[in-house]
């Protein structure tokens, strides 16, 4: 008997999968697809227009599709000197994309679009299964309008596949909690342990939030539970700890450095520059202020405990610059959070509406907590992962007040959240006073309508509140809660982003509106992003210039260019953007690139295959964008920040007198004191031993034909 009964368990399975197609309603499907297909043309729609975006990423991606020494690393360039200062995970799908159909824009940029449709479907699956199919699409669509969504999953910085597996791993959780079996829970592990290889420490700001659901709210007994989730940490060990054993065991000498370390050590990146070092403000091997002696301590453009990348503290989610990219919902979803707690209060131990509830309402707050207190670096587009929390969180919470609506305190509860977004969204469309300023009223008055017609629904007789005046109210509440929203998100779309920091929305709100310090971006860049924090976009000033390296600020504090064309020639770049609508100027170089033209490329891959490095050049940010403009590799001396200790003047003078440096190109971040030490001697001694030649703007240093010496230059040895 015992074995019929399991014979008959996958039958008895399939037909409740059978049972639940059967009684979705008729447009659940159609509205589905479209979902998808409207996310699909929102994440992909003029994606060429941003170039290569962020260089930095896009160099390193090509890299890994020319070596797989590269790929497994995460080197800058194929001759493996230096790696990003990330684990490599993010870049692989863009290496893999290249390798397959070369190199360009949409190769690059359509890995994290891909990212993006498959977060909202996963999101919608999760939220589908314990809520029904209007929450499961009302959590993809608000996903999909989120401004930073919109952002980040048309930008190649790590966030985007960041995001999609944090949401696989809360969906995996919540099915472990669901299920007695244990493949789930492996799952998440296994989940969140790919995140630790895309951006380190931040993929596990989740797992207290997780572990605690599943301890509390899971079916097995309390024992069996703490076993299963030391299980899950081993899973979520293993899945990153193979690559971090790899790199740590592997000998230094035949491995590139790791990048944005200041001792050659992944764990020292993983704890310091990328970790604890985000929390302290201590983050040695960064740029600015108080960069390795704690830069929270405040400076020119941050507040008390914020730096340079503003002031840190619990109101940090709605502040100038950061409450335009994520917060619009926000204040909804902490109100609807605690209603939805409180409707499933007398639920069972093992109830999902509650599980899901304080699996996805306990990962916004750890993450809002960590993002709103840490004192290190923070910029804007890190507000991503908050999406998908905020999304669930507001579906789940609206769907089950609008199903208990005939409480009082329900129906209360759901007019006071659209009024609440309504009169946030007005004071963010407010600080862009001079884009759109009709949205802002018409926002107010359809929130503030639809809240009184969702109490009027409450004390009105059943045949004055209708179904049809009842589906009026809520259309006219959800139009007036995503207006602002919508508008930022389609802002950002016809944007073209580019440089390493990036902002969503329209310029004038990230500038401060009228009247507001107009700050350029990266190059004088509007709509691509700035130096971090406050001059990302809230019109205060990031502090004087001389806080950032030489260079940093307005071209290069040694002789070279400062973002301009190198060449003067019309038309558009190499990398197929228009020079009319790049940066210019600002913080090129350490922010954002140069602009190759035609002149200077001709010269990098003459007699390219004689070189190991066609170039050798200061800051990773530049040498990216001549190994793009080239496809070639070149080497970038100190990696991002042109700060880390790689390679040293010892190994560059090794790597020039084997021949396999063709030339040096003068630019990039400059060397203040000893902690660009190796950067400025490698300059200097460049200068002193070998000729310059000019390419348009460029100034070329040919490492293959050494300089003219006077009688005392011949006394001293190379």
């Amino acid at each position: 008997m015992t074995g019929l009964a399991r014979s008959l368990v996958p039958t008895t399975r399939l037909a409740a999968r059978t049972n639940a197609r059967a009684a979705r309603p008729r447009w659940e499907r159609p509205a589905y697809w479209a979902l998808l297909a409207v996310t699909a043309v929102l994440f992909l729609y003029g994606l060429g227009a941003s170039g290569y975006a962020n260089s930095f990423y896009s160099a390193a991606a090509q890299a890994g599709s020319e070596s797989w020494k590269a790929f497994l690393f995460g080197s800058l360039d194929s001759g493996n000197v230096i790696t990003v200062d990330k684990p490599p995970a993010a870049l692989w799908p863009m290496a893999l994309s290249v390798r397959l159909f070369g190199l360009g824009t949409w190769q690059i940029l359509v890995p994290q679009a891909l990212a993006g449709v498959a977060t909202v479907a996963v999101l919608h699956a999760s939220v589908r299964r314990w809520f029904g199919p209007a929450a499961g699409l009302l959590t993809g669509g608000l996903t999909a309008l989120t401004p930073v969504a919109a952002l980040m999953f048309r930008f190649n910085n790590p966030d985007a596949l960041l995001c999609l597996l944090s949401v696989c791993a809360v969906y995996c959780l919540l099915r472990a909690v669901e299920d007695t079996r244990m493949r789930w829970l492996l799952l998440c592990g296994a989940a969140l342990g790919l995140g630790f290889l895309v951006k380190t420490l931040q993929a596990w700001l989740i797992v207290p939030p997780l572990a605690l659901v599943y301890l509390v709210c899971a079916q097995p007994s309390l024992p069996r539970r703490a076993g299963r989730l030391l299980l899950a940490g081993l899973a979520m060990l293993a899945s990153c700890g193979w690559w971090v054993a790899l790199v740590e065991l592997w000998p230094a000498g035949s491995r590139p450095y790791v990048g944005g370390s200041q001792n050659n050590s992944f764990l020292e990146l993983t704890l310091g520059y990328n970790g604890l070092g985000r929390i302290t403000g201590n983050e040695v091997g960064s740029v600015g202020p108080g960069a390795g002696r704690g830069g929270g301590s405040g400076g020119p453009g941050g507040g008390p405990g914020g730096g340079m990348f503003g002031e840190s503290g619990v109101g940090r989610m709605f502040n100038q610059t950061v409450g335009g990219q994520i917060s619009w919902l926000l204040p909804a979803a902490l109100l609807l959070l605690v209603a939805g707690l409180v409707l499933t209060r007398r639920a069972a131990r093992t109830d999902m509406r509650r599980a899901a509830l304080l699996a996805w309402g306990g990962s916004l707050l750890m993450t809002v907590a960590v993002f709103s207190l840490m004192s290190g670096i923070f910029h804007e587009y890190y507000t991503v992962a908050l999406a998908p929390y905020v999304a669930a969180v507001v579906a789940i919470g609206t769907v089950m007040l609008w199903q208990s609506r005939a409480r009082r305190a329900a129906t209360v509860t759901l007019a006071g959240a659209v009024a609440v977004t309504a009169a946030w969204s007005y004071v963010l469309l407010d600080r862009a006073a001079d884009w759109l300023p009709w949205l802002k009223w018409a926002v107010l008055a359809g929130g503030t309508a639809a809240a009184l017609g969702i109490l009027a629904t409450a004390v009105l007789p059943k045949r004055v509140a209708g179904k049809t005046v009842v589906a009026v109210i809520a259309g006219l509440g959800l139009a007036a809660s995503l207006a602002g929203p919508l508008a930022y998100t389609l802002s950002t779309v016809h944007t073209p982003h580019s440089g390493a920091i990036v902002t969503a929305g329209p310029a004038s709100a990230r500038l401060g509106g009228p009247g507001g310090a107009r700050v350029a971006g990266p190059g004088g860049g509007e709509g691509r992003g700035s130096f971090p924090g406050p001059a990302a976009g809230g019109g205060q000033q990031a502090g004087p210039i001389e806080q950032f390296p030489p260079g940093a600020v307005g071209g290069s504090g040694r002789p070279g260019q400062g973002g301009k064309p190198d060449d003067g020639l019309p038309g558009r770049t190499l990398d197929g953007r228009n020079p009319e609508r790049m940066p210019r100027g600002g913080m090129g170089g350490l922010l954002d690139g140069q602009q190759v033209g035609r002149a200077t490329k001709a010269k990098l891959t003459e007699d390219a295959a004689d070189y190991t490095w066609v170039a050798a050049t200061i800051g990773a940010m530049n040498g990216a964008s001549y190994q793009l403009a080239a496809e070639q590799p070149v080497m970038s001396i100190g990696g991002f920040n042109g700060t880390d200790p790689a390679p040293t003047l010892a190994q560059f003078k090794k790597y020039v007198e084997a021949g396999e440096i063709h030339y040096f190109i003068s630019g990039g971040p400059g060397g203040p004191g000893g902690r660009q030490g190796n950067s400025t001697e490698i300059s200097d001694w460049v200068e002193k031993h070998f000729a310059k030649e000019k390419s348009g703007r460029t100034t070329l240093y040919d490492l293959t034909e050494k300089k003219q010496k006077s009688d005392n230059d011949r006394r001293q040895p190379l």
